[in-house]
C-alpha cells in the first residue's frame, strides 16, 4: 500500500504525491574525481541556490572508484527536479540520479 503525501492511500499504478514546495534529497552518483563534487554543485546552486554544507553528504565507494553525494534542496516543483535531473546528466561526470 502507499501512502501519498496528503495521508491518503494511492492505487498501485500511482506514485506518491509531493507536496511542493518540501525538502527533497538528491543522491548524485558517478565516478570520483577532484571536480566531480564541484560540477553537481553547480547545477544544483543553478536550480536550487545556495546550499548549505549541512545538506550536502558524501560517501565514497568501498574501493574508492565512485562517490554519491546527496543534496538536500528546498524543491519548488516538478519542473525543476527536471531541470536538475537532465543538467546533471548533461554533465558527462554523473551516472545515476536518484
Amino acid at each position: 500500500m502507499l501512502i501519498r503525501g496528503d495521508g491518503k492511500r494511492a492505487s498501485d499504478g500511482e506514485p506518491p504525491k509531493i507536496e511542493f514546495p518540501c525538502e527533497y534529497p538528491i543522491k548524485i552518483m558517478g565516478r570520483q574525481s577532484e571536480t566531480f563534487r564541484e560540477v553537481v554543485l553547480a547545477v544544483m546552486r543553478k536550480h536550487a541556490g545556495d546550499i548549505a554544507e549541512s545538506n550536502i553528504k558524501e560517501r565514497p565507494s568501498g574501493k574508492g572508484t565512485f562517490i554519491s553525494i546527496t543534496v538536500t534542496i528546498v524543491a519548488t516543483g516538478q519542473t525543476q527536479l527536471e531541470a536538475i535531473f537532465e543538467d546533471l546528466k548533461a554533465t558527462g561526470q554523473v551516472q545515476m540520479v536518484l
